[in-house]
């Protein structure tokens, strides 16, 4: 007999957060969370989404074992930019069972529908400010910094309960050598023609990092104004983030451009921190995580560039290729073996385009899909 529970107290979180390492033990391309990264982002109090939001867990047990979580969201916030009814679900991880994945998409169905909500989108953590999208293409490595992973069939399982696709994400991969460095070649003389403009190339200053980072939040919030699903941070979750990300920060990788001192764009590459992740057993970092953690660091040789946005009235005018320039010479000073770029909109060729014209791959996709409540 299957047992649903609405997930409360420590146990029952700790059973939810764990169960993907049951899931998928034995997948050799399966990157634990961190244990106390995932509590946090789950308990309200911990995180600032929750001083305007909500979120629900459910775990599916079956003879006492968990064979399924998923968490229901209310994220009042993008209803409210949205003038939408729009509810979402997230961590969801299941069997190979079409059953148990109805009964938990059920659950988190009647709970979205109690507060009103009309449609269900995911998987979106949250938001599209955090991980988002279901794996449909690429399943040949593990995933790299905060991109999600999950077995090929959760695809056909959707399916089966007539969640259609709402969009396409696309995420591109360079190797060392096998791209252009055309963007290189001509920044150069880009920077001395914005430079006129009084628009200079930067990297961050960690000195000053918490003014740093009120000068990007805003560029963040305006500079993704027009992307999917895109919901403004608040000065309490940004900070969260920035915070969470300064402790892997390297700021030759985070360039901001800026024209009297006000920020106009950036671009932030991370390391893929995947590659100690790894090997942490089921995401502890006691007693043996933290000491892989910090020995393995320097050896990290990919990145993952994660943002690059110009705020509109300073786009097309050489920017955005000499944000990625910068970043192409830090990769090529490391030595670094590959980069991703991730996520991208599948129709936004604004974006797809160059990326492709500098050698970038195609290699994964992910899809955001919904159905009506």
């Amino acid at each position: 007999m299957k047992e649903l529970i609405k997930v409360s107290g420590k146990k029952a979180l700790a059973a939810f957060v764990d169960f993907p390492h049951e899931l998928y033990a034995g997948d050799v391309n399966y990157v634990p969370e961190l244990f106390i990264a995932q509590r946090d982002l789950l308990t309200p109090g911990k995180h600032p989404f929750y001083e305007h939001s909500e979120i629900q867990l459910f775990l599916l047990y079956d003879q006492g074992k968990v064979i399924g979580r998923i968490a229901a969201i209310n994220n009042t916030n993008h209803n409210k930019v949205y003038e939408s009814k729009d509810g979402f679900f997230g961590f969801f991880d299941c069997i190979n069972d079409a059953a148990a994945a109805k009964q938990l998409f059920e659950a988190a169905r009647a709970w979205l529908r109690e507060r009103g909500l009309t449609k269900v989108l995911g998987p979106v953590n949250f938001s599209t400010n955090e991980v988002c999208g279901l794996l449909i293409e690429g399943f040949d490595g593990p995933p790299v910094a905060m991109m999600p992973y999950n077995a090929p069939y959760y695809l056909p399982l959707l399916e089966q309960m007539g969640f259609q696709k709402n969009v396409d994400l696309r995420a591109y991969r360079y190797t060392a050598g096998n791209y252009s460095d055309r963007s290189v070649k001509l920044m150069d003389r880009i920077e001395d023609r914005l430079k006129r403009n009084d628009i200079i190339l930067r990297k961050i200053n960690m000195k000053k990092f918490k003014e740093e980072c009120n000068a990007v939040r805003d560029v963040y919030n305006k500079a993704w104004d027009k992307n999917l699903g895109f919901v403004p941070m608040t000065d309490k979750e940004f900070d969260y983030t920035a915070n969470d990300l300064k402790m892997i920060l390297d700021p030759e990788f985070c360039i901001l451009a800026e024209q009297h001192g006000k920020i106009v764009g950036f671009a932030l590459a991370i390391p893929d921190i995947n590659q100690i992740l790894i090997k942490i057993k089921r995401g502890r970092l006691f007693p043996t995580g933290l000491i892989k953690l910090l020995a393995n660091k320097k050896k990290i040789d990919g990145i993952r560039i994660l943002l690059l946005g110009v705020v509109d009235g300073y786009r097309k005018m050489g920017i955005e290729a000499c944000l990625y320039g910068r970043i192409i010479k830090h990769f090529e000073a490391k030595r670094m073996k590959y980069a991703e770029a991730s996520w991208t909109l599948d129709h936004n060729d604004l974006i797809n385009k160059p990326i492709e014209d500098i050698g970038g791959k195609l290699y994964r996709k992910y899809r955001i899909l919904e159905k009506a409540i």
